[in-house]
């Protein structure tokens, strides 16, 4: 199971969070996130750097994956199947889309991004007023409903007391999870203390299935 961290912003957390060795940590480029990334940390990580971007242009998408290094892209708006391509195009980088989920139904939204090849692996988030950080799961069960067959990463609300429950999900194409608000003293810094007994306790879970 991959383990991303999302949210992150400040050197020194950074550096704590890198030495619990996620798979991925995500940076966040929407202005309207409380956990905006507005200038260059002093410290970035050498794991898989995740840009996370709504409804961004091609071109500040071009300017962050050369500033910030980045390794990977997430679109977490209403980014249609051709952005998707355009951006993969210009940058050279493979697109993690993000779904909102709040009821079977919006499982369709995937649709229309299986066919594309810059989009390998979903995010399945949270439904909210906003584009993420809403700190609230939705029901789980409804992922037997995604016939989709892309990989795809659990968010939304993930936090402390969850390991059992995530460890026995059973889909066939459930590739990791993505956490954030749930760990943090405020956003965009992270409790590195609880971060690490839940992903020690999640590992653990991994390595005696």
């Amino acid at each position: 199971m991959k383990i991303k961290v999302c949210g992150m912003r400040d050197g020194l957390n950074i550096r704590d969070v890198e030495n619990l060795h996620p798979d991925m940590m995500g940076f966040m480029f929407w202005p309207g996130s409380k956990r905006y990334v507005s200038r260059k940390p002093d410290y970035l990580p050498d794991v898989c750097r995740v840009g996370v971007f709504v409804n961004p242009e091609p071109a500040d998408v071009v300017a962050k994956v050369r500033e910030y290094g980045l390794n990977r892209i997430q679109l977490h708006g209403t980014e249609p199947a051709e952005l998707c391509r355009t951006i993969h195009q210009t940058t050279g980088l493979p697109i993690t889309k993000a779904v909102s989920i709040a009821s079977a139904a919006d499982f369709d939204a995937c649709r229309a991004y299986e066919q594309e090849p810059s989009v390998d692996l979903f995010l399945f988030d949270t439904k909210c007023s906003g584009w993420g950080g809403s700190g609230q799961s939705f029901d789980w069960s409804l992922l037997e409903s995604y016939q989709g067959s892309k990989p795809f990463l659990l968010a939304g609300g993930i936090g402390p007391g969850m390991e059992e429950s995530i460890a026995g999900i059973k889909h066939p194409h459930f590739y990791g999870i993505d956490l954030n608000s749930r760990f943090e003293t405020e956003p965009a810094v992270k409790e590195i203390n609880k971060l690490s007994l839940f992903i020690n306790n999640i590992r653990n879970y991994e390595q005696n299935k």
